[in-house]
């Protein structure tokens, strides 16, 4: 007997079937199907012919490939008993509830008292497949590995795009080719990682950025995951997400995997990005005051690392605030005896030396200037120099003896009394000041991968944001290291690189936007030289790359020259003028004819804005092109450079050029595909684009 189900938006069809309780496998995932289609005779020819020198017939690529049915690559799960003995379920049918937008598949093998279910929901609006996988068992099983539910990769591709990276260097785009057997990323870091980003985009021959059909996945866990990508040697493909190998440290009855997320795009690479964008705005991230405005951050990091002094900070905030700024954050240096990263991580005390009045003199000054006031924490670190760690070594998670990172080690956060400590600390905090933001950081990779490590820091963060529901979070671990939509189901912001050198950001920038919104990716303006690349960067070309994002300062602002601060507090008016719509806004990468120019288009409904920031010297003379994408071909569109007094430093340019002097109307067709030809400009600029639709 054969049974199928479907799961249906208007851009995309998910097929699954089964014949004979066997375990189901997706039979059809790409562009919307009619509703006649005849799901049975799918799954007929979805079969294929078996040749000399391979098995009778093939296995089933199921959404839990299993070893029993002689599957000739990565199973989808991997279990032990007690005692070390491997477990090899048969699992078979049980029993399916279908509903419009979901599916629960439940399968069991009763001998050995094992039940699997998977789960899908389709997101009609967003586009967004969600998938998760779950084991139930009679008794306590050791389980090295759990995919979500696999996904076949389509045959008509090249290669896969993932994303690793570094510290001050994060989301650059991996491009492997598609070959016999197997790519596999397993992260162990204990967190989501600088190195191993948990996306993947699979783009079908010819694929761009605005055209072409692509797939694209994300798995939404913090605790590291393990991705495979593999070619079987029959030609078939399987993706395959879960949690890091071997994260689960104790034989338990009940394992569930973090929510994969997949999406099919018929219009390029953008297609699964809005898609992406649209379901963490939406859908993932809870804002405590949905209708407020995005504000302007000042954090005080790169001004005064840990020399704090109130008078200085006091005049600090002032100029922030004649800058544009709207919430002053205060970073690492204000508690316990912490004058440097050597000490003090834990006791989450206020520092009487720099603060002999608590925080209020300064909370009260920055109210005073109209700005809110948040504080960061590393709650989930320790220093073994602090009065917690003396108190408490066996807080700590690992052995004593362990390599340390920045002078520190990781709280053991599955032991509900640091969890306790931690809450009281940080709620002491909250409950004493006016406080409507933390910076929540965590600036090293675990002893030890412990998937108990990140649940019992999502329960702190819930528990913090039940007690107090108007404080937003950040998530920061040394910049980028720590980005998922598992974090972001507890925070709503992330601080996307610890580089505030404009030229790297508009490169990281430019691939997070696969993944993330405007509205949680913080960006700022960093000092004149920059501290982590020592490379000196226009202000315009800095204000500009930090108002492609939540849109922030992090420099001393006292040595701003009287044009540099009217720059920055020109372009941050520009910022809150739109921030509204480009909130809403899906980010678009262009395909630039140029590969000296990244660009994109922050596109909502009838407004656009285009940035194009020039990251290095083109190899022409005269800038080519720049096609727009998104647009109504037959509607006339008022367009318009918003940056046009910039003009004046770029003496080279000499021509001509419309939107050099004024706004021009012209066509989405012709934006589209012919472009709007920009001035010319320097490296390390950036032009900037208005358009409406009249």
């Amino acid at each position: 007997m054969i049974q199928c189900w479907r799961l249906d938006d208007a851009r995309q069809t998910l097929v699954l079937g089964v014949r004979d309780k066997q375990l189901a496998e997706a039979i059809y995932w790409g562009p919307r199907l009619p509703d006649s289609e005849n799901l049975e005779t799918l799954y007929a020819v979805h079969g294929i012919d078996v040749a000399g020198g391979m098995l009778d017939q093939h296995p089933e690529l199921s959404i839990c490939p299993a070893a029993t049915r002689t599957f000739q690559g990565q199973p989808g799960m991997a279990l032990r008993d007690t005692a070390g003995k491997p477990l090899l379920p048969k699992l078979a049918f049980e029993s399916v509830e279908a509903k419009t937008d979901a599916l629960t598949l439940t399968y069991t093998d009763q001998s050995i008292g094992l039940t699997y279910r998977a789960h899908f929901a389709i997101d009609p609006e967003t586009h967004l497949i969600s998938m998760s996988a779950e084991l139930e068992s009679e008794q306590p099983i050791n389980l090295q590995w759990l995919a979500a539910p696999v996904l076949p990769a389509p045959q008509l591709s090249d290669e896969m795009i993932d994303f690793a990276g570094r510290w001050c260097g994060e989301f650059q785009m991996n491009r492997t080719p598609w070959s016999a057997g197997m790519r596999t990323r397993d992260n162990r870091t204990g967190r989501t990682g600088h190195e191993h980003f948990p996306g993947l985009i699979v783009p079908c021959r010819s694929a761009t950025n605005t055209q072409g059909a692509a797939y694209g996945f994300h798995y939404g866990w913090s605790g590291g995951h393990k991705m495979v990508a593999e070619e079987l040697p029959d030609g078939r493909r399987q993706i395959q997400f879960g949690n890091a190998s071997d994260t689960e440290l104790t034989p338990l009855t009940h394992f569930k995997t973090a929510p994969l997320f997949a999406t099919y795009s018929g219009i390029g690479l953008n297609g699964c990005a809005t898609a992406f964008q649209r379901h963490l705005r939406d859908r993932v991230v809870t804002w405590p005051h949905p209708d407020r405005p995005r504000p302007v951050h000042y954090n005080c990091w790169e001004a005064i690392y840990f020399d704090h002094d109130i008078p200085e900070l006091q005049e600090i905030a002032t100029h922030a605030a004649s800058l544009g700024a709207e919430r002053f954050v205060l970073d690492d240096g204000w508690f316990g005896k912490r004058d440097d990263d050597t000490t003090s991580l834990g006791d989450w005390f206020i520092d009487k030396r720099k603060y002999p009045d608590g925080l209020t003199p300064l909370i009260d000054h920055i109210h005073g200037l109209g700005m809110t006031f948040g504080i960061w924490f590393e709650p989930e670190m320790i220093n073994p120099d602090s009065d917690t760690y003396r108190a408490h070594p066996d807080w700590a998670l690992g052995d004593e003896d362990q390599i340390l990172g920045r002078h520190q080690k990781v709280l053991n956060m599955a032991l509900p009394a640091v969890r306790d400590y931690l809450f009281h600390r940080i709620a002491k905090v909250l409950t004493d000041y006016d406080i409507d933001y933390i910076k929540w950081d965590h600036n090293r990779v675990l002893p030890t991968p412990d998937a108990d490590q990140t649940r019992g820091t999502y329960a702190l963060l819930d528990r913090l944001r039940t007690a107090f529901p108007q404080v937003e979070i950040e998530s920061c671990a040394s910049g980028g290291g720590r980005i998922d939509f598992g974090i972001m189901e507890h925070t709503q912001r992330v601080w996307l690189s610890d580089s505030n050198d404009a030229l790297e950001r508009l490169k990281i920038q430019h691939n997070a936007a696969l993944f993330l919104p405007q509205c949680v990716t913080g960006s700022h303006v960093g000092p004149r030289v920059c501290h982590t690349s020592g490379r000196i960067l226009d202000i315009r070309f800095r204000a500009w790359v930090a108002a492609q994002r939540h849109m922030g300062f992090e420099m001393d602002p006292r040595e701003l020259t009287d044009d540099e601060a009217d720059v920055l507090r020109r372009v941050t008016g520009w910022w809150k003028d739109n921030r509204d719509w480009m909130r809403h806004a899906d980010i678009l990468r262009l395909d630039a004819a140029d590969p000296a120019v990244l660009a994109e288009q922050h596109l909502h409904q009838d407004q656009f804005a285009v940035f194009a920031g020039k990251a290095d010297t083109s190899t022409q003379i005269a800038p080519r092109p720049l096609r727009l994408t998104g647009l109504d071909a037959n509607a006339t569109y008022h367009v318009d450079l918003a940056n046009r007094d910039e003009l004046t430093r770029k003496a080279l340019s000499r021509g001509q050029s419309p939107l050099k002097t004024n706004a021009i109307n012209v066509s989405g067709q012709y934006l589209m595909h012919h472009g709007i030809t920009l001035p010319w400009s320097f490296p390390e600029t950036m032009w900037v684009i208005e358009g409406h639709k009249i």
